[in-house]
């Protein structure tokens, strides 16, 4: 008996009806850049064409190039998400016993460590760049680090000089998650090659996505050798295994998309920074609202757009965050809560509050405001017109 495919609906018609009948429609704090579905067409048919999904397949190559070429790096290796990046490259490197990191940032950044059997050591933040502290990285040294595992949190980047002198100081391995940080400079070029391994995302929120995916920037050709023996259960051809590799591959569809995404991605880049520089513009005198700036990098991906409500703003952060929410917009904590609040990491000692000052304040009042290519003027007006009148 022939199986009748499944009525699905589609889903801009499914948002539609739940939207009641003449209200504002929603603005979510992003929407994934998509190029024109006709265009992606001659990939999929080249696809199928060939009956290559996987296993490094020509588009799979033919994006490892194009992501070197496009992030100014000599090796990158593909994967499927960028979790599985963190997890591969803390492989890698052979990372063992502690790791210090940051209580800022999504879990994936601490749950790639436990997945490995790693304990997280937690230091705080510096308050201006939300980035780990350099100061507070080496109060936190103990004789088991043998690791530093900095964010570039907000795409904005870390104190690179910094953090490489703590490591060569103790001989520690340094691995970025630059989940954010995709096509960020400094002055001396891409901020990917900084440290032993760089880790990006590339999930459909991100500035470039892949639908699902993420890479790791590898130093040189043997380094991207290891790494993807590990990516492929650690097979080096048919019958040889030379470690306890995972499944952490990129099928070719999710390359495919990522070549098309390329073409499209200075644009994208260009619109949000028209929106950052609207934002900053029209909210730079509202008392107790406080844009955060970035790091002196000398390229941006404006990848997000942290407010601090301060104390002098006449509403809490989760006031105004309900306000917004009332208005059909809807804003993101992001990172509330902290890492070191949930239940897996909250008994650590290092995940105690006093131990994390500059984390704690900024999760109580960080709130990042819708930005991507689509927002639209009259949408920005909405949402600055929320947080304005709230302040008068």
């Amino acid at each position: 008996m022939q199986k009748q495919p499944l009525a699905l609906v589609p889903p801009a018609q499914a948002a539609t009806e739940k939207v009641v009948s003449g209200a504002t429609s929603p603005i979510y704090v992003t929407q994934p850049a998509l190029p024109p579905l006709e265009e992606f067409m001659p990939y999929l048919e080249a696809i199928w064409a060939n009956k290559i999904l996987t296993n490094g397949g020509p588009f799979h190559q033919q994006l490892e190039k194009a992501l070197c070429e496009y992030l100014g790096v000599q090796h990158l290796a593909l994967f499927s998400n960028g979790t599985l990046g963190l997890v591969t490259a803390l492989q890698a490197l052979r990372i063992t016993g502690e790791v210090i990191t940051t209580p800022y940032s999504f879990v994936a950044t601490a749950h790639s460590l436990l997945w490995n059997g790693i304990k997280p050591v937690f230091a705080d933040v510096h308050p201006d760049t939300l980035n780990l502290d350099p100061a507070r990285i080496e109060a936190a040294i103990t004789p088991h680090t043998t690791a530093i595992m900095p964010v570039h949190c907000y795409g904005h980047p870390c104190d690179v000089q910094a953090i490489q002198k703590i490591a060569d100081n103790y001989n520690l391995k340094v691995i970025y998650d630059a989940a954010h940080a995709f096509g960020v400079q400094d002055a001396g070029g891409s901020v990917l090659r900084h440290g032993d391994l760089s880790v990006l995302s590339f999930h459909a929120t991100k500035v470039f996505n892949t639908f699902e995916g993420g890479a790791i920037i590898c130093p040189d050709a043997k380094t991207k050798q290891r790494i993807d023996h590990l990516k492929n259960f650690g097979f080096v051809d048919e019958t040889t295994v030379v470690a306890p590799g995972i499944n952490g591959k990129m099928s070719e569809i999710n390359a495919a998309f990522g070549m098309l995404q390329l073409q499209y991605v200075g644009d994208a880049l260009a619109k949000r920074q028209a929106i950052d520089t609207a934002y900053r513009a029209a909210l730079h005198n509202v008392p107790g609202i406080r844009c955060v700036q970035d790091a002196g990098q000398q390229v941006s991906n404006y990848s997000y757009f942290p407010i601090m409500v301060e104390p002098d703003y006449p509403l809490s952060r989760d006031a105004l965050y309900q306000k917004l929410k009332d208005n059909h917009i809807f804003a993101r904590r992001y990172f509330y809560p902290l890492i070191t609040d949930f239940p897996m990491y909250r008994g650590m000692p290092s995940a105690s509050r006093e131990n994390l000052p500059e984390a704690t304040a900024a999760a109580q009042k960080v709130l990042c405001l819708p930005i991507y290519p689509a927002l639209t003027l009259e949408q920005q007006d909405q949402i600055v017109a929320v947080i304005r009148e709230a302040a008068v």
